[in-house]
């Protein structure tokens, strides 16, 4: 099949378009930059802003398949601090109109479209020891972000279309996606390449955002590829859970990850910084159901992998 991945600049991007050509797709990457960590395995990759409706229709243009993963995005120094929000929802929903139109437009078969666990309503994730994050808890809806907002509304928006316009349409929410070639440093990292980067680059004390307390699950990149292809593959028809459900909470993640350094560290904690929720972990019952998918390597074998690459970046600085 020809296949569109948008996005494909990204770090999930990247590693799907590998798959996909593992699988023997013919594949055209479209983003704002190539992938940062390894040169991309497209047979055609356009630098295009798809904030462009033009642009979009000339990416969808002739395409089996997209993926669409492109997004104004990042760790919680991004999205939790308020001061990105009217980019975040401008850029996102812009390219996600466009996107989907034009898929419409060009009689694209089948589009996936990926949502975030950060669609969940903030006050199912206020106790860290029992968040609540099964699919049909999105509603009445609170995200606790302004990123939220917005991807709750584009699972609305691609719904509306399959619905309307019969798109054969697959949506996944995305909990905490991490592995190499992800963004480690520059303020839009999520917290297990964050602490990979402190734990590798201090040898005394490292800081931690929040008490510690705080717990997330956490979905190492390769298990992400298997359930999205998985997904692409099945009969749902409905937002679906693609995450881990190995919850830790944040002092656990660091544990882990100063075992594996072999290091002995000090800890201190910044309450003032930016933390989300107080709780979230993925619910795979039903993406279990659809596909049979389970995730393949604990969040430890997927750390010592991230921490390893991580650091070979730091040592060749």
């Amino acid at each position: 099949m020809k296949i569109l991945v948008c996005g494909a600049g990204g770090f999930i991007g990247n590693h799907l378009v590998g798959r996909l050509k593992k699988q023997g797709h013919w594949v055209r990457g479209a983003d704002l930059k190539y992938p940062e960590f390894s040169k991309t395995e497209a047979d055609e990759f356009i630098i295009s802003d798809l904030r462009n409706y033009d642009n979009c229709c000339w990416n969808t243009f002739g395409m089996d398949v997209v993926y669409q993963l492109a997004a104004d995005m990042g760790g919680a120094g991004y999205v939790f601090t308020g001061d990105n929000d009217a980019d975040i929802m401008r850029n996102s929903a812009t390219i996600n109109l466009n996107i989907l139109h034009n898929c419409l437009e060009n009689n694209v078969k089948k589009i996936f479209y990926s949502s975030s666990a950060c669609i969940y309503p903030e006050y199912n994730q206020v106790d860290p020891d029992d968040p609540h994050c099964r699919e049909s808890d999105a509603y009445p809806a609170q995200p606790d972000s302004e990123y939220g907002w917005e991807k709750l509304f584009s699972e609305r928006l691609y719904l509306a279309y399959q619905k309307n316009y019969g798109l054969d349409v697959k949506i996944a929410r995305y909990h905490n996606i991490f592995g190499q070639e992800g963004t480690w440093t520059g303020g839009r990292e999520k917290a297990p390449a964050a602490i990979c980067r402190k734990v590798a680059e201090n040898d005394v004390s490292i800081e931690i955002w929040g008490d510690g307390s705080q717990t997330r699950s956490f979905l190492y990149i390769d298990d992400c590829i298997d359930a999205t292809l998985a997904l692409m593959n099945s009969d749902c028809k409905e937002p679906i859970n693609i995450g881990s459900e190995e919850m830790v909470t944040i002092n656990e993640l660091v544990d882990i990850v100063v075992e594996i350094s072999g290091k002995n560290l000090n800890r201190y904690y910044d309450t003032t910084m930016p933390q989300g929720v107080r709780g979230r972990t993925s619910f795979n019952k039903l993406i279990e159901r659809y596909t049979g998918w389970k995730p393949k390597l604990t969040l430890r074998e997927g750390l010592e992998l991230t921490y390893k690459w991580i650091e070979e970046q730091i040592d060749g600085i």
